[in-house]
């Protein structure tokens, strides 16, 4: 199974913010909530949950780039 974002129904308000974010076509509306495409494109950028006003997207893991 590829490890893809989770969406939180009950919180997702359908506004589709995160469909004009994703580069890889992952998130799709449906029935005026969103809901996830498995996709190996998925390269977990993270931006998907950075624009959700609702905080209904969560990733597995975040992305950390240290500054040396």
């Amino acid at each position: 199974m590829i490890e893809m974002p989770v969406i939180d129904l009950e919180k997702c308000n359908g506004c589709e913010l995160c469909v004009s974010v994703c580069h890889c076509n992952a998130l799709v509306l449906v029935n005026n909530v969103i809901t996830i495409i498995e996709t190996e494109e998925c390269g977990w950028c993270t931006e998907c949950e950075a624009v959700c006003p609702t905080g209904a997207i969560s990733c597995a893991f975040e992305i950390v780039i240290e500054e040396r």
